[in-house]
């Protein structure tokens, strides 16, 4: 069998990878940790991937230096808050970089959680502890252990693909 030679990653243009990845639907998540003041912090997430049951383990993809991922590095805690259909505009503030984003939705700080939880638009809610991280290119790789689960609400849950929101379909 003759194989074809493999492109280096840096010839392929962004845009075709992005273009590739936009057609992959994924669900959404917010992201949430607190600072060193205690005050919270948070980011809209499309990369999360469970990784391992025992022990429970799941990562996510975070851009580097963001607040969010410094604090989470600083606290080695976090939360993820997986979206209802019903949160398209949490994931739209959570991305945008508000800095009030907290001020304009509820949400509550559980004794021991990882990190805010966002109760009535996320769908359920993953507590975890950092077990490892890793560099690659303009992201950070952060794998937690889940130390608890919360579920909150009955609604489908928020997904994102060909750059689009959409609520899963049959709920």
């Amino acid at each position: 069998m003759t194989q074809s030679p493999v492109q280096s990653p840096t010839d392929l243009p962004v845009a075709d990878f992005r273009s590739l990845m936009a057609r992959f639907p994924t669900g959404v998540a917010v992201v949430t940790t607190t600072g060193d003041d205690g005050s919270p912090r948070g980011m809209t997430v499309s990369s999360v991937c469970s990784v391992t049951l025992s022990p429970p383990t799941l990562l996510v993809c975070l851009r580097g230096g963001s607040p969010t991922l410094d604090a989470i590095l600083d606290r080695s805690a976090f939360t993820v808050n997986f979206l209802h259909g019903r949160a398209q505009t949490v994931a739209e503030l959570f991305a945008s970089g508000a800095p009030d984003r907290f001020d304009l939705i509820p949400w509550e700080m559980p004794p021991d959680a990882g990190g805010p939880h966002l109760h009535e638009d996320a769908h359920s809610m993953a507590d975890c502890r950092v077990s490892r991280t890793e560099l690659v290119g303009d992201h950070v790789v952060v794998f937690g252990e889940v130390f608890a689960v919360a579920e909150r609400h009955e609604h489908a849950p928020l997904v994102y693909g060909l750059r689009q929101y959409h609520s899963w379909p049959g709920r």
